[in-house]
């Protein structure tokens, strides 16, 4: 089969296409062939030697979506449409910048009913699963409530902001331009605010009582003034590294954190493991809103795969703002 590999830390010239042999699945294990990937930047920083050593050749990707072609257990069927995410993909085995991957079974979601193509099924697993366990699993999500999604313009961000107001709630995006406010009215956003790095009371001119969820895609960076925005016992997960290295400076959690306000930061490696089944994920439902149009498509740009260094170019020149997705 045709694969990306890395061999070594790099650009996008790093990216090399090599005939791999496929891995045949164990008894725990799916191989699917690849019909389509979407792009995120855990790719980018493992090619970029960000996310851990490079030793031997490393198929990077840890999402896509494509068809069984065997499964051991008899769990899946042959030619069945299927996603997956995560589940070691690109670090204790190959990713998805393939023609053909084998996973874990449990990283494995059925799409059987979806009549969406494969460019447009490829923009939603990564996203939705890691907003589906943020939102729903730590933060617990109702209809009626006001969430903040700051650092919206980024694709998990995006989807947050879809996936909520599809769910019912009031929906406040942030973004550092303007010119993306009317990208993310149109992704379901109530209210955009112009982050210039401290938003708390622009936040409040909106939630006077605080809203009462925050999602924080950007991380350490802005957490301190995103938590300002919350009301009593609001919560905030951090899921995004945008701003930097997950670290926060002299933490004080008297004065920084907001009297009963809960913080947690949401791994996407929880997903598919026993705290976090991916039977019970709602992307099947998510493909269906999508291809009903009651859900925006999170997808901006589609490459073929000999076009894959450019794409991880256009990547790390903040030009997504969206989904790129990779068809075969």
């Amino acid at each position: 089969m045709k694969a990306y590999v890395i061999e070594q830390a790099g650009g996008p010239e790093a990216l090399l296409l090599r005939d791999l042999s496929s891995a045949q699945p164990g008894a725990d294990e799916v191989q699917i062939r690849v019909r389509a990937f979407g792009l995120n930047r855990a790719e980018v920083y493992r090619r970029a030697g960000k996310m851990g050593p490079i030793a031997g050749q490393v198929v990077p990707g840890i999402e896509a979506v494509g068809e069984v072609i065997h499964d051991p257990a008899g769990v899946f069927r042959i030619g069945q449409r299927v996603a997956t995410a995560m589940g070691g993909m690109q670090f204790s085995r190959n990713g998805s910048y393939a023609e053909q991957v084998t996973v874990l079974r449990d990283n494995v979601v059925a799409l059987d009913d979806s009549t969406l193509s494969w460019e447009e099924l490829a923009a939603l697993p990564q996203a939705y699963l890691t907003v589906w366990g943020a939102l729903d699993r730590s933060l617990g999500i109702q209809a009626g409530q006001t969430l903040l999604v700051r650092g919206a313009t980024s694709s998990v961000g995006l989807a947050a902001v879809t996936y909520a107001k599809a769910r019912g709630l009031q929906v406040i995006a942030t973004t550092r331009s303007s010119e993306n406010t009317a990208r993310l009215r149109h992704m379901g956003a109530d209210e955009v605010v112009i982050d210039g790095g401290e938003i708390a009371a622009s936040v409040r001119e909106i939630a006077a009582s605080g809203v009462d969820g925050v999602l924080e895609v950007v991380g350490a960076a802005t957490l301190r003034d995103s938590i300002k925005t919350l009301r009593p016992f609001g919560a905030v997960s951090v899921i995004g590294l945008l701003g930097g290295p997950p670290v926060l400076e002299q933490f004080h959690l008297m004065q920084d954190l907001p009297g009963a306000v809960r913080l947690s930061f949401f791994p996407s490696g929880l997903l598919g493991s026993a705290a976090m089944p991916l039977t019970e994920s709602p992307l099947a439902w998510i493909a269906r809103e999508v291809a009903a149009g009651r859900m925006p498509s999170l997808r901006t740009q589609t490459f073929g795969f000999d076009e894959l260094r450019r794409a991880h170019s256009l990547m790390e020149s903040d030009r997504a703002l969206g989904k790129f997705v990779v068809t075969l």
